[in-house]
């Protein structure tokens, strides 16, 4: 899968309106690097360096992120239907960015605020639950269905009070999600962010194996389960805020990606996680490509990633269906 990643991460900077050599690619990139001599254009370097690395850098940073995110809920939850908007961090998002160009903000400012926002809604989503009687995971989920609503609403009346003439379209196009015009200030935010929780997941990956028992058998083992599943919660959400901040509304990468990597590798964590990074990196960076080459006008990425994710979904679904 690493392999199959870095030559669809090669051949991704020759599709595109502008065609560029793959030979002139590499000789591009490593030109930052090595003392070449230039057999390139000065437009060949901008597409290639400008325009098109950061974008499919920050693809696959999203699909890594999402993918891992989603692994760790699903793990935590022992539920296959756990995404990486299960307690409310992409509805948050969707507020934060929404609010953020309803009061004029800047691109920067729109990430911030979408990356605060969805911090903000699962800490709400883990106070309510740890302040409610009865089984605490149950009490997450519910909690996270309630906030995630609760900040959808407000997403709604912010395009309801919008300027119709160009807010309301901005938002309206941010939520469904987007790579275009990305630049590499946004690629090193996305970066630092995903690192702060992908790190931890992939260090604590042996122990998420130990979530599957009992709180008894785990803590016989020297784990403790209530401590652990608030660290790759807290991982996940960090991961999550960061993808959907940068990017917008991106469904189904989560969901479905750790389900494929499952029927590969297993359920064993120590696989999953970094097959899961790597799958989903390579999917996404596809999907952008598709959506930046199947029309003339850019097809949003969150509209691909549905088109393709809930078909093959309902097809795991009807396999699985069948062996049982």
């Amino acid at each position: 899968m690493a392999s199959a990643l870095l030559a669809l991460f090669l051949l991704s900077f020759v599709v595109g309106r502008y065609g560029v050599p793959l030979g002139q690619v590499v000789r591009i990139l490593l030109s930052g690097v090595l003392p070449l001599e230039q057999t390139w254009t000065d437009n060949m370097a901008i597409a290639v360096l400008n325009v098109r690395l950061p974008r499919i850098l920050l693809a696959c940073l999203v699909g890594c992120g999402l993918s891992a995110a989603g692994t760790g809920y699903q793990t935590v939850f022992q539920n296959p239907m756990a995404a990486p908007d299960i307690l409310g961090a992409s509805s948050g998002a969707c507020f934060g960015a929404a609010l953020a160009i309803l009061t004029g903000q800047s691109a920067v400012m729109i990430t911030v605020f979408a990356f605060l926002a969805s911090l903000l809604s699962v800490a709400l989503v883990y106070l309510v639950g740890n302040h409610t009687r009865g089984n605490r995971v149950v009490n997450l989920l519910l909690a996270g269905i309630m906030v995630g609503s609760l900040f959808s609403a407000c997403t709604s009346y912010t395009k309801l009070v919008a300027d119709p003439t160009n807010q309301l379209p901005q938002i309206t196009y941010w939520l469904m999600g987007s790579l275009s015009g990305t630049r590499m200030g946004t690629v090193k935010f996305a970066a630092v962010c995903m690192a702060v929780g992908l790190v931890p997941l992939l260090l604590l990956r042996w122990r998420m194996n130990l979530l599957t028992l009992s709180p008894d058998e785990a803590r016989a083992m020297g784990v403790h389960t209530d401590r652990l599943r608030l660290a790759v919660i807290l991982s996940s959400t960090v991961l999550t805020a960061a993808a959907v901040s940068v990017s917008g509304m991106i469904g189904w990468v989560g969901l479905v990606i750790p389900h494929l990597s499952r029927r590969i590798v297993g359920s064993d964590c120590r696989r999953l996680m970094p097959m899961a990074c790597l799958f989903g990196a390579a999917f996404l960076l596809l999907v952008d490509n598709m959506a930046r080459c199947l029309t003339a006008t850019e097809i949003p990425i969150g509209i691909l990633t549905a088109f393709v994710g809930a078909p093959f979904f309902i097809y795991l679904m009807v396999r699985g269906g069948d062996r049982s």
